[in-house]
């Protein structure tokens, strides 16, 4: 019997990609845009073809921006517009209508193949992957193009990040060495780092005049963001005045960002299914939905894939 392995998939992430990277002349026969749906559907059978896991999930967004994130701080993702980002891909938030229309037929055809779908009210994808990765008995694969998901990287849990900034196909395996080699920072203290940094994606605005290499410095220096205060509070630290003065008046942002920052790992969500299917679900169902909406080959594919499983 194969070893198990959980897979996490940040799907709006995946599905954004999609969207994106996929040409919308990929259409159903009525002429509706389906480019998410085969482009999600070609990155799972890739995913699941390379990484053979016996359980996934398709993590969900209930709530892009939850209020009790807003509250602490009111610019979170507040800006999120279409936008390019670096590698092209518009850093957005808000559904375009030819995506939108996609997602109820994306739902409908994990349904038919028996892929989870689980998401939480009033919590984003990636409080639902904390939870789900913090409590897996079994290594975790989590996909995402969110470097903030980094802060879950656990070699000792067996708990890696693969991260599709680059596409797909480009991925690389976030683990512990690496997070350190690109950041300077361990994974547990990714968060703290974020946090001095800022997002300007993500609406934090960050500790004004610290970048990457000052935060990694901080906390190299005082391990977390609470030793890095504490040095700021005392006269008598070594941080020297320019940084202390930036620590100093950033503390309201810095009381309440970290848990804004800070992914959910406690979600109550139940005791979802997560085992992956080697046959689909209601072939029947599948097989009406990939004849309505032009999807016969990432489907057949995807089918394919899952009876490859080792048992």
């Amino acid at each position: 019997m194969t070893a198990q392995r959980l897979m996490l998939l940040d799907t709006a992430s995946l599905y954004f990609r999609a969207f994106f990277g996929v040409p919308d002349s990929v259409r159903a026969p009525d002429g509706t845009p389906v480019n998410a749906v085969r482009g999600l559907l070609d990155f799972i059978s890739r995913l699941v073809e390379e990484y053979q896991p016996t359980d996934l999930v398709c993590c969900w967004d209930n709530d892009w921006r939850p209020q009790w994130r807003v509250e602490l701080i009111p610019t979170y993702k507040a800006h999120r517009v279409e936008a390019p980002r670096p590698d092209g891909i518009p850093d957005i938030e808000e559904v375009p209508d030819p995506l939108e229309v996609q997602i109820p037929v994306i739902v409908e055809v994990l349904g038919a193949f028996g892929i989870s779908i689980v998401g939480a009210d009033h919590y984003e994808a990636d409080d639902v992957i904390g939870t789900l990765a913090t409590n897996a008995k079994m290594p975790v694969d989590i996909v995402t193009g969110d470097r903030d998901l980094f802060q879950l990287v656990d070699d000792a849990a067996e708990v890696r990040v693969l991260y599709v900034a680059r596409g797909v196909a480009k991925h690389e395996r976030m683990t512990e060495h690496v997070v350190v080699e690109k950041y300077s920072v361990l994974p547990q203290q990714y968060a703290d780092f974020a946090t001095l940094r800022g997002d300007a994606s993500d609406g934090l605005p960050g500790v004004a005049g610290v970048g990457d290499k000052t935060a990694a410095s901080l906390l190299l220096s005082y391990g977390d963001l609470s030793g890095i205060r504490a040095a700021a509070a005392d006269p008598g630290s070594a941080l020297g005045p320019g940084p202390r003065g930036k620590i100093l008046a950033a503390a309201d942002y810095l009381e309440v960002a970290p848990t804004v920052v800070a992914v959910a790992r406690d979600i109550d969500l139940g005791t979802p299914e997560c085992a992956l299917p080697r046959s689909p679900k209601d072939p029947e169902a599948l097989a009406a939905l990939a004849e309505r909406w032009g999807l016969n080959s990432p489907v057949e594919r995807l089918t394919k894939v899952l009876a490859g499983l080792t048992p």
